[in-house]
């Protein structure tokens, strides 16, 4: 058992306010960003566009939702966490609200690939990872878990009312409450969210006594610089790549296919289209579930043997699911949603407890942000691959196949990944560019 695993929570300590506040900047961020499952087949009618024209928008919002992720880890390093969410947050309004008015396939890549791609990747995962790793030493697995169920609580809470809104009124409608859902959370961003326990006076839920906080000396080099350093350190190491083809997998298997394209699916299989989104919304609550059950059981046990468990249990529901629909919710659906919501992203509380193992404290954030990029490219690639496939061959089949059998390689590269004690010298070594602090 992790140090700190057990005994009682003191949720009185400063922590557990930040913890909430990034829970809701996240649960929101998810919300815009799973939006597009339910707005693809609207937007795509309204404007007589394909599936594939529209699916390659949302590609370049999920390529940059990730490549962005560790640039903005950099970024809150340097400007602080409050100033880049606000700022994301004031992007992804401005996107949302520039959909209701495209009307070429260019201006929504603009619209929902540049602008919600900018604004989602500074409030990705690795968001909450840099949370949980300034201000938690104990229960940062179980900190993780819950920011990791923050895209499940997302999807409940909007995609079924998204889904009646668009039925009722059109996409409009949708894409404006969104828009006014992220201003309205600028302000309570910059009022109640801290870069540090410092800044308040305070030490990291569960530090010992003499605790010494861990502050990147940048050397007056910008983001893009300290980005960039991070992984040339990183992929000289055979962990990294393991981590990162895993993710690629996770995301190729998640927001690419299932976020996106399970609707459409489901509808392909005359399904009606607000059915499919509350399957969706139930996939979100036993994400939530799964999710902080897997952060619980990071603090525990090993991740290695976690993520490929998680893996192989995805691969194999992805392998049937093409058997299983129908016009109506028959209840081997349910067995989908069931196995497939427990290890949505059940993956992110071992892979970033691996990232800390391999990599480091002081690197584990920019890491983990470089290992999330590969989720989102897989995303996007996947999202565009999946519509192709369905514009070409008429249906998902192969893509459902396709996204198991990767996850089942994906099982066998995360039990691969070695310890870090395996590591020479624990992390790669120093950069001769590095300060000694960054070093």
């Amino acid at each position: 058992m992790a140090p700190g695993a057990g005994g009682r929570i003191d949720w009185r300590h400063r922590a557990w306010a930040v913890a909430g506040v990034t829970f809701v900047a996240l649960v929101s961020a998810a919300a815009f960003r799973s939006s597009t499952g339910v707005l693809l087949e609207p937007v795509s009618s309204a404007n007589d566009w394909s599936r594939s024209v529209v699916s390659a928008a949302v590609t370049i919002n999920l390529a940059l939702y990730g490549l962005v992720a560790p640039f903005a880890a950099a970024l809150m390093e340097k400007w602080g966490i409050r100033r880049v969410v606000a700022a994301a947050l004031c992007l992804l309004a401005i996107g949302m609200a520039l959909t209701t008015f495209v009307s070429q396939p260019w201006q929504l890549a603009l619209a929902w690939g540049v602008l919600m791609g900018f604004g989602a990747g500074a409030m990705a995962l690795v968001f909450g990872a840099v949370v949980a790793q300034r201000w938690f030493v104990e229960r940062r697995g179980l900190v993780m878990g819950i920011f990791s169920a923050a895209s499940a609580t997302g999807q409940l809470i909007f995609l079924p009312t998204l889904a009646r809104m668009v039925e009722s009124s059109g996409p409009r409608s949708a894409t404006l409450l969104l828009s006014a859902v992220a201003l309205a959370l600028v302000p309570l961003v910059l009022g109640l969210l801290r870069d540090r326990p410092s800044d308040v006076g305070a030490l990291p839920y569960g530090a010992p006594r003499g605790y010494v906080e861990e502050v990147v000396d940048t050397g007056g080099r910008g983001a893009a610089s300290i980005a960039l350093l991070r992984l040339r350190e990183a992929s000289r190491t055979r962990a990294f790549w393991l981590l990162m083809f895993g993710f690629f997998v996770c995301g190729w298997s998640t927001n690419g296919l299932v976020g996106l394209h399970f609707i459409p699916a489901a509808h392909d299989h005359g399904m009606p289209p607000t059915t499919a989104a509350s399957l969706l919304a139930l996939i979100g609550v036993f994400d939530l579930v799964g999710t902080i059950g897997s952060g619980w059981l990071t603090d525990r046990y090993n991740p290695r043997i976690l993520l490929a468990v998680y893996y192989a249990g995805r691969g194999l529901s992805l392998l049937v699911v093409h058997l299983l629909w129908a016009p109506t919710v028959q209840p081997p659906m349910f067995f989908f949603v069931v196995l497939y919501g427990l290890d949505w992203v059940a993956t992110v509380p071992p892979t970033v407890a691996l990232c800390r193992d391999c990599f480091g404290a002081s690197r584990a954030g920019v890491v983990f942000g470089w290992v999330f990029a590969s989720h989102m490219v897989g995303a996007g690639i996947s999202a565009w691959v999946a519509g192709y496939l369905r514009d070409t061959t008429g249906t998902y089949d192969l893509a459902w196949w396709s996204a198991g059998v990767l996850c089942l390689l994906a099982a066998v590269a995360s039990y691969a990944v070695p310890r870090g004690d395996q590591l020479a010298g624990r992390t790669p070594d120093p950069d001769p560019e590095l300060t000694p602090a960054e070093a």
